[in-house]
């Protein structure tokens, strides 16, 4: 395993870590068992990193966590996020006595005494804009409930706001090979402010798998099959926001990628961190058969400066303009 700086935070987190919504809900059948043992194998092949959210199976994904991290509080790093409980353009949503709650939720639920990195899980524009929440998360921090906090927005306007306040330490932001747009002017300010940079929906969903086809048909109870048009939240979470059938065929035409490296996976990851400003993927999983998938992201050749404008150039002419929703 490799490690990188999360910002300047004085954390190191493995360059794979992994995110928990699959194992908390909205992706089909879960399996508590599974999910357990999928954590103490990524533990065990060197993972330190966590994401997580109190909204992920209503807290469920925070709670495996506390079982699976239980004695490794120092070593094993737990991101988690709040606001979506509430209405996220209520600016009441984001006051000290509303943050608070979710906070203490989130560390009983955790069982932990801090969080270690505290996210805002994509609120409104106006609310960052705005700016009151920073001053309730620097109290926070003031407390010992968080030990840092950033925010996981869902557009590249939102990630340039969340920069003019100097205690964001990360951003968590949607980025892979079909959504390539904060490479222009985002992530060169991140770097420079010396903010991490948390990547996910990394495989778009499944897609860069390239295991789909367009007749398969998701569960009833997984968000690709009820938020593909952004019906339940924003699109873009969603297969990138292309919709599941464009997906399936731009995936078709990056099956190249797997050439000389593992799957096409670990190359859709790998691709993910060859650029210098992202700190971490974070990938989701069910089952250790999916964590050894991502890891191979580590082995995978990096891509070539040909292959890297290649892959810009397919980008800009065959998906840009098929991505819906803001972003």
């Amino acid at each position: 395993m490799k490690y990188r700086a999360l910002g300047n935070t004085g954390i190191k987190v493995s360059e794979v870590s992994f995110g928990t919504w699959a194992i908390g809900g909205d992706w089909g059948r879960t399996n508590d068992e599974d999910a357990l043992k999928s954590i103490q194998y990524a533990i065990d092949q060197g993972v330190n990193f966590f994401d997580t959210a109190d909204v992920y199976g209503n807290g469920h994904s925070e709670e495996l966590l506390a079982k699976a991290t239980k004695g490794m509080e120092d070593n094993i790093y737990i991101a988690t996020k709040f606001c979506r409980q509430g209405d996220i353009y209520d600016p009441n949503n984001y006051s000290y006595e509303t943050v608070r709650s979710y906070c203490e939720a989130s560390l009983r639920r955790l069982n932990r005494e801090a969080i270690d990195l505290y996210q805002i899980h994509c609120p409104a524009t106006e609310i960052l804009k705005d700016g009151q929440v920073f001053d309730v998360l620097d109290q926070l921090q003031r407390e010992g409930k968080i030990k840092h906090y950033g925010v996981s927005v869902e557009t590249v306007e939102e990630g340039v706001i969340c920069l003019e306040y100097p205690n964001v330490k990360t951003l968590q932001v949607i980025f892979n090979i079909f959504r390539q747009k904060p490479l222009e002017v985002l992530f060169p300010e991140v770097y420079k402010k010396g903010v991490g940079i948390l990547a996910r929906v990394p495989l778009a969903s499944g897609l860069l798998t390239g295991k789909y086809s367009k007749e398969h048909v998701f569960e009833e109870n997984d968000h690709r099959r009820f938020n593909e048009n952004g019906e339940a939240f924003n699109v873009g979470e969603t297969f990138a926001g292309l919709g599941f059938k464009n997906g399936v065929e731009l995936a078709e035409q990056l099956k190249w990628i797997a050439e000389g490296r593992p799957t096409m996976a670990s190359a859709a990851l790998r691709w993910i961190l060859d650029q210098q400003e992202v700190t971490c993927v974070i990938p989701g999983f069910k089952n250790i058969q999916q964590i050894d998938s991502n890891l191979q992201a580590l082995e995978a050749r990096t891509f070539s400066q040909e292959e890297q404008e290649k892959l810009r150039t397919f980008y800009e002419e065959k998906v840009e303009h098929l991505i819906r929703g803001a972003y």
